[in-house]
This record gives structure tokens, sequence and C-alpha cells, in this order.
């Protein structure tokens, strides 16, 4: 069953279901799997097998390493990493059976990236999902970083002006754990009580990754000072301008498509499907954009990222960056 993150440390206090699943972002499936070890300490389970997933990963070794005996008679933590997310053929058969029947007197952890929704729908996940619990935990996106920042912030007994909340936003999307870094940071020049946004400023580095997946999230928003910030990023970090281009165009003609099959009449449900748009957030960012925009502002965009398109060959003159940003204006509305 799917557990809450909300509902995660309490059940922590209950008897550890003997298979728990962890996935999501890299920092927060790390701390939460920290969690479960702790707990698993704290109520007998002494004995602790570590097993990583790897290329060269027999599957096979899971299963001896739950039926091992222990040396000292106590329970055992049978702790699987699979950083890839993806078990394979031979992985998936294995955890199958394994979720199937779950060996007596061991508790299996198994901790697994930010999953695509073809995993999601794999067999051996649900498999696994359904036998023991089961919690993502999704990277904050922008507009819920200042409260994470807040919380965490709070936990080391300080506290921060919305303003200074914004300015640590800004200067980590992206990267939790430089957000984690810098606030630990934070706890150590600083003592308990408020900080200043002067404070924050002297003390936080701009560790920000800008990537295109974030630059198309911004767009469907029509957040223009978002999209700014992301080009100024992307282009400071050297993202190549044909890659930048096709992330425009991408989303341009994909909104087009759904613009046009919605004004035809067909049913935005089963033109997400026809599309295999199946997230549930990026349907709700795509119906916002198409409230906003009109079928001719889409086919001037198109036309506009076509231009642009000629500029990055050296057909057209023009500075791209600049055009990039007057596109995204265009896409925000504005």
């Amino acid at each position: 069953m799917n557990l809450r993150p909300d509902e995660f440390a309490r059940r922590l206090e209950q008897p550890l279901a003997p298979l728990w699943v962890v996935h999501g972002n890299e920092l927060l499936a790390l701390e939460a799997a920290d969690a479960i070890r702790a707990a698993a300490r704290r109520q007998g389970f002494d004995e602790r097998e570590t097993l990583v997933a790897d290329a060269a990963f027999r599957w096979e070794t899971l299963l001896l390493a739950a039926g091992n005996l222990s040396l000292f008679g106590g329970s055992r933590l049978v702790d699987l990493r699979i950083p890839g997310g993806k078990p394979g053929r031979d992985g998936g058969e294995v955890l199958q059976r394994y979720a199937a029947a779950p060996p007596a007197g061991v508790v299996t952890l198994v901790t697994l990236p930010t999953l695509d929704w073809q995993a999601r729908k794999a067999v051996w996940f649900k498999a696994i999902s359904e036998a023991g619990l089961a919690c993502e935990f999704e990277t904050p996106a922008r507009e819920r970083l200042p409260a994470w920042i807040a919380a965490r912030l709070a936990a080391q007994r300080q506290s921060a002006p919305a303003e200074a909340l914004d300015f640590i936003a800004d200067h980590v999307e992206g990267n939790l754990l430089a957000a984690h870094q810098e606030i630990r940071k934070l706890g150590l020049l600083h003592g308990e009580g408020e900080l200043t946004l002067a404070d924050v400023e002297a003390a936080v580095l701009n560790v920000a990754r800008y990537d295109i997946n974030m630059l198309r999230q911004a767009l469907l928003d029509g957040d223009p000072a978002r999209c700014a910030r992301l080009l100024d990023g992307l282009r400071g970090e050297g993202a190549p301008p044909p890659l930048v281009s096709w992330a425009f165009a991408n989303e341009i003609r994909s909104l087009a498509l759904l613009r046009g099959g919605s004004d035809m009449g067909q049913p935005l449900a089963a033109l997400f499907k026809a599309e295999r748009i199946f997230e549930a957030g990026r349907q709700r960012a795509i119906r916002g954009a198409l409230a906003r925009l009109t079928r001719p502002a889409l086919q001037a965009a198109l036309l506009h990222a076509a231009r642009i398109d000629r500029m990055i060959k050296g057909v057209t003159r023009g500075e791209v960056w600049d055009e990039f940003q007057h596109l995204a204006l265009r896409l925000c509305g504005r």
C-alpha cells in the first residue's frame, strides 16, 4: 500500500512492516531510508545486509540474503538499493517472487530513485508496493520550496522572513542536496533565532541547477520571471541553444496539437492518452496553459520558434538568447 510522506514518521513508531519501498528525490529518499534503518535498530533488527543492484548484481543474492539464518539469532534488515531504478527482467521476476512470500524475521528495505511512469506501471513495482509499504518523496516544486526551507530551518531552531526564504529558493532550485547543505551551513554560522535577509545573502551560494525540464514547466505555468531566470541560468551554464530550441518547439507543438483537438470537441483525457501524457501534475499544467493560449497564439509561437532555429543555423540574423526570452514571454501570455 502507498504511504504518504506526512504519515511516514508516525508509521515508524509502530512495529515495522516486513517490506518497505522508498523512492523519489535522492536526498529525501536517503533520509527516509536512514529513518527506517534507525527504527529497525530500535526494534531489535541488529544485523543488516546491504545489497546494491548494479549491472553486475546477481539477483539470487537477494533470495540467499533473506534466507540466511542470523549469526546471533536476532532479526535482520535486508537493505536493497537499486540505483538505476530498473531491475531488468531477471530482477523483476525475483522481486515478484520475493514480494509474494516475504521471509519471516526479516525487514526488507528497497530504495529506488525517482521513477518514470513506465517503471511505476511495471509488474515488479506493483508487486513490491502492494506487498509492503511504499512511500514516494517528491522534490518540492518551486512554489513549495520556501515552505520546505522554513521547515528545515525550524528543525534547527531558526527562522527567516519570506524574502530570505525566496532568496534561498532561487539560489538552490533544482538542487535539493545543496539546499540541505546551505541550510546546515546557516545553522553553523548563526545561532538559534531569526535570520535576516543580509545573513542569508552573505552565506548562501548560488548552487541552483537549471535544466530543460524546469524551463518547460515554467513555460506551462506561465511564469515569466522564472522563465527569465532559468534562461539566464541555462545560458550561464553553457546549455546548447539547439537543445533549448528543441524544448520550446516540442512544448509548443504538443500544446498546439492538444489545442486543436480540444477546439474540435475532443476530450482532453483522450488527447492526453493519445499523446502519452500520464503524469497528473503535467496534465494540470497543460490545462492551465491551454486556458491561456489560443490556437492563433500557438501558431505564432511555432513561427517564432522556427525563426530562432534559423538563427541558430546562421540562416537568419538575431540574438538567439534574447529571442528565447521573447518567445517565453509570448507563451506566458505577456
